[in-house]
């Protein structure tokens, strides 16, 4: 059994998370940044080494449904993301897993730490898609 990547998928950068060895804990990795949302090659290169050196065996991209529950442009995006994916790596599994308030979450506790704009813009990322990832982990435990 390999690990989990977890993605937050964005118009300029994918935050990119990874589960421990045990798939029970989520860690923020790093930022994949590119210059517009267009240029994905480099990106979906980065995964791949990823992929590669963790071991991974199933990917969890975040899925920002509107608040209703309805999918908007982002969701599309991200739709199209997961396919592309799917292209790269055919024989990942790819799970998109709601992501709803991930952000916000994540960026009242960096306000909560004292963090200036900067710096939360930094890591906000890598943090959402640790806790995209660290959400589907803990579904799997409270089965």
């Amino acid at each position: 059994m390999g690990r989990l990547l977890g993605l937050d998928y964005g118009d300029k950068t994918i935050g990119v998370a990874i589960s421990d060895t045990l798939n029970i804990t989520a860690q923020s990795l790093e930022v994949i940044k590119r210059p517009n949302e267009e240029s994905i090659k480099k990106s979906v290169a980065r995964l791949k080494e990823i992929i590669i050196e963790y071991e991974v065996c199933k990917i969890i991209l975040g899925y920002p449904k509107n608040m209703d529950n309805t999918v908007g442009l982002r969701a599309e995006k991200t739709t199209e993301f997961k396919e592309r994916l799917h292209r790269n790596f055919k024989s990942m599994s790819i799970i998109l897993w709601d992501e709803r308030l991930s952000t916000i979450a994540v960026e009242r506790g960096l306000y909560d730490e004292k963090l200036n704009r900067q710096k939360r813009k930094e890591v906000v990322d890598k943090l959402a898609a640790a806790y995209i990832l660290q959400g589907y982990l803990d579904s799997k435990y409270k089965k």
